[in-house]
């Protein structure tokens, strides 16, 4: 009895742990869900980035009154065997406005001290332009520039040719803008043809309906104008006969008593037939 008793106790107390666990499991599932429904609605801040690093603003591909397009710099790259032609590299590619004969003014990096060279455009390139220095004693000590020589130029020209350029963008991308406009009717007008097809030949199927019932109904009130016309002639014949019988009933006759005046003539001795004439008719 004693050891029966013992084994449903032990069995009893397993089942009572065994839930105490799975409540246990419970509970660790509900926070889990909790802590990650807590990190899905949290609040992002989004960084507030600072302003260094950018370059200027955004003007569309077009010209910064901030900025001085008239200075530049640039990278020699190769010069002729008079090192008196450089070729020179320029990441802006500004210099494509330059053309041939344009003078430039510039100095040698890190010589700020010395002064400036003068040099004149010879041919331009994408990213690239050679040009001419008959003296480079002014900017540098040497006779010749080795490559890679970073210099720093400066041309009044180029920053007019830059502003006149960033105008006439302004009329390209105006002109763009009507252009593209147009474009946005035109197709507009062909995606939509079908339906504009479907459109106007409704509306020319109920104009031509409404002719067809205007039609009618005038060819029916003619009709009806006739019928009322044919009446009212009927109408208008019957009593026209109905006047003349009138008239030639309430007509008076004027009538000359012609034999009496025969016998007065004949006894009067006028000369007469001897036998009265016929009336004549009227």
């Amino acid at each position: 009895m004693l050891s029966c008793f013992a084994q449903d106790y032990c069995l009893l107390a397993g089942i009572r742990f065994s839930g105490i666990i799975k409540s246990m499991k419970l509970v660790g599932h509900l926070l889990l869900l909790f802590f990650c429904l807590a990190e899905a609605h949290a609040i992002i801040t989004e960084p507030k980035l600072p302003d260094e690093g950018v370059l200027s603003a955004d003007v569309n591909h077009g010209m910064n009154p901030d900025i001085s397009y008239g200075k530049f710099t640039g990278r020699v790259s190769d010069k002729d065997d008079a090192a008196r032609i450089f070729k020179v590299h320029v990441e802006n590619n500004n210099s494509k406005f330059f053309r041939a004969g344009d003078n430039v003014y510039f100095r040698v990096q890190g010589r700020e001290q010395r002064r400036t060279c003068k040099a004149f455009v010879r041919n331009v390139e994408d990213n690239y332009f050679s040009m001419f220095v008959e003296n480079l004693e002014p900017c540098w000590e040497a006779g010749y520039f080795r490559r890679g020589t970073v210099l720093v130029f400066d041309s009044k020209v180029l920053e007019e040719r830059v502003f006149e350029a960033a105008k006439y963008r302004e009329l390209l991308i105006l002109r763009k803008d009507d252009f593209l406009k147009q474009l946005n009717g035109i197709n507009h007008f062909l995606w939509t043809f079908d339906q504009q097809k479907v459109k106007v030949a409704a509306d020319y199927d109920a104009q031509i309906l409404e002719m067809q019932r205007a039609r009618q109904k005038a060819l029916d009130d003619l009709i009806q104008q006739k019928q009322e016309q044919l009446t009212l002639q009927a109408e208008l014949m019957r009593r026209l006969n109905e006047l003349d019988e009138s008239l030639k009933f309430y007509r008076v006759e004027r009538r000359e008593l012609l034999t009496d005046r025969w016998n007065m003539d004949h006894d009067g001795g006028l000369p007469v037939g001897q036998r009265p004439q016929e009336l004549k008719k009227e």
